[in-house]
Formats: C-alpha cells, sequence, structure tokens
C-alpha cells in the first residue's frame, strides 16, 4: 500500500470512529473573547436560554467552522446570523468552533 492510500486510510478510520482532532490550530481563548457579541443569544456558556437559539456548547468543531463559513459566505441565510458573522476571518471561525466545542453542553 502507497503512503498516500496509508494516510488516507488512517484519516478516513479517524474520521469515522468519531475520534477528536483539529485540523487547526485554534486559540480556544481569542475564540472565547470573539464569543462576546454571541452571547446575547446563544448564552455567555453556549447555553441559550431562549429556546429559538440553537446551544453551541459541546457541538463538534468541524460543524461549528462549516456552519459559520456558510452564513458568512452567504451560503446559509439568517437575517440574524449572517450579518453577526459576515466580518469574521476563517481564524475567527475556527477559533469560535474551537472555543464553543469545548464547553460542556450542560452549561456548568
Amino acid at each position: 500500500m502507497s503512503l498516500l492510500k496509508k494516510t488516507i486510510f488512517i484519516f478516513s478510520i479517524a474520521v469515522t470512529s468519531g475520534l477528536h482532532f483539529s485540523v487547526w490550530s485554534a486559540d480556544i481563548e481569542a475564540g472565547k473573547a470573539k464569543s462576546v457579541s454571541c452571547n446575547a443569544c446563544h448564552g455567555s456558556k453556549g447555553v441559550s436560554m431562549i429556546p429559538m437559539y440553537p446551544n453551541l456548547a459541546g457541538q463538534k468543531e468541524q460543524y461549528l467552522v462549516l456552519q459559520l463559513k456558510a452564513f458568512r459566505d452567504g451560503e446559509r441565510k439568517n437575517m440574524l446570523m449572517s450579518p453577526m458573522v459576515s466580518g469574521l476571518s476563517d481564524t475567527d471561525i475556527e477559533n469560535l468552533a474551537a472555543y464553543y466545542a469545548s464547553l460542556d453542553p450542560s452549561g456548568k
């Protein structure tokens, strides 16, 4: 088996087995600092007190990155979220995702 095939095989096993690893070198503290504007809807610990807004605490980092980029890039439209993320860089999004993924879903 070639090195490329081995690498692809190992990567696919890691992804499908649910192992958590970050493909980014995200900064959780920078994400926390950037999250201040998110708190009104998503709660200070990523757990919303308002049922119509989703909880972000404990979500998969990669999922959050994909969703935030989709809002920012106009692939996913929402009149509240789109303007909130329009100015975020890829690094900002990765940091936010790492921060929310690091939080306890119970809000503790």
